[in-house]
């Protein structure tokens, strides 16, 4: 139990130093609102998990602190002026609804910062889909000047970028900034990979599919155009990182883990192309955890069957070698 406890600690620490990388480059390009968007989700989070734990009876650990990644993950996917009141609902209902009502931190079925996106996406969608340009100030108390719609919003609709590859690199696009960064993001999924913080199996397999479908059916003028921006767009990259290939929802074996990240994807090149609708990735992911739920319990099924095979293989081990005792015993 030690050694699992200490293993859950190692992997929210690694998640959230990539976390709070992306958090700077948010505050580099949006300025101070950025930071006390983060700030407020945090704040509200632990409030939350804190009532939440002694309403169950139950203490606070340093375990419990996964909801800090949880509420950074949250505002990293809003705009960076979003509305600090319904980012602060957001985080209560993540933490209350998509948590602990259904048994807390050990008994994970949703992904509480995917539950709060699709909850935010029901009831401030207007909100959540216009964005400051990068490199727009705003600060704790203005009102946001002229927003605009994102990047994502231009492919999905025309099939094109009019951004360079450096600026996409760099994440100075509209959208959201922790979703918007590749080049942070792609270092920080080899990190978590490497360490072994998130599902390999989920992630990949999210990848592939992402990258097969945008092959298969281009959603640009080129097939090399359709995967690089496919791949960029629509929080795919940050998606599968931080919400498809978490290890709390994600199924444990790892090819178990491919089918539910590859579907996950399929599914949600399929929603855009077809309806054009951002950040399908997020509310797909949503719609399969009955997918991941099915994963796990034959993976509980497998192993029980496994342990009664090994108990039956020492059973009869242990019989065996009793016969020859007692065989050994006669001849003498």
């Amino acid at each position: 139990m030690q050694t699992k406890i200490k293993s859950e600690r190692f992997i929210w620490i690694d998640i959230m130093v990539t976390l709070l990388t992306l958090e700077l480059m948010d505050y580099f390009y949006y300025g101070v609102r950025a930071a006390v968007l983060a700030g407020v989700c945090a704040a509200v989070s632990v409030a939350a998990e804190l009532v939440c734990l002694r309403l169950m009876h139950r203490k606070f650990t340093a375990d419990d602190l996964t909801c800090v990644s949880d509420a950074l993950i949250i505002s990293l996917m809003l705009p960076a002026v979003f509305d600090l009141k319904a980012a602060a609902i957001a985080c209560v209902f993540a933490v209350v609804a998509a948590k602990n009502i259904f048994g807390g931190r050990l008994n994970m079925i949703f992904s509480p910062a995917a539950a709060a996106y699709v909850f935010l996406y029901t009831s401030w969608k207007n909100q959540l889909l216009m964005f400051p340009e990068p490199h727009t100030h705003t600060g704790v108390f203005e009102k946001a000047g002229s927003l605009v719609s994102s990047a994502s919003h231009s492919f999905n609709i025309t099939g094109k970028m009019n951004v360079s590859d450096f600026e996409l690199l760099l994440g100075s696009v509209s959208g959201p900034a922790g979703a918007v960064s590749v080049l942070l993001l792609a270092v920080s999924a080899a990190v978590l990979l490497f360490r072994r913080s998130i599902s390999a199996g989920a992630f990949i397999g999210s990848i592939s599919a992402t990258v097969l479908m945008a092959l298969i059916v281009p959603a640009s003028v080129t097939r090399a155009d359709s995967v690089k921006y496919t791949l960029v767009t629509n929080m795919v990259l940050f998606a599968s990182v931080y919400i498809v290939a978490d290890r709390r929802i994600a199924p444990k074996r790892e090819y178990f883990a491919f089918f539910y990240g590859f579907f996950v994807a399929l599914f949600s090149y399929i929603l855009v192309i077809t309806t054009a609708k951002e950040n399908a990735i997020v509310l797909v992911s949503m719609l399969f955890t009955p997918v991941a739920l099915g994963f796990k319990n034959l993976e509980k099924h497998i192993e029980l069957t496994q342990a009664a095979e090994r108990e039956e293989a020492e059973r009869l081990a242990a019989e065996a070698a009793a016969d020859g005792e007692e065989a050994k015993a006669d001849e003498q």
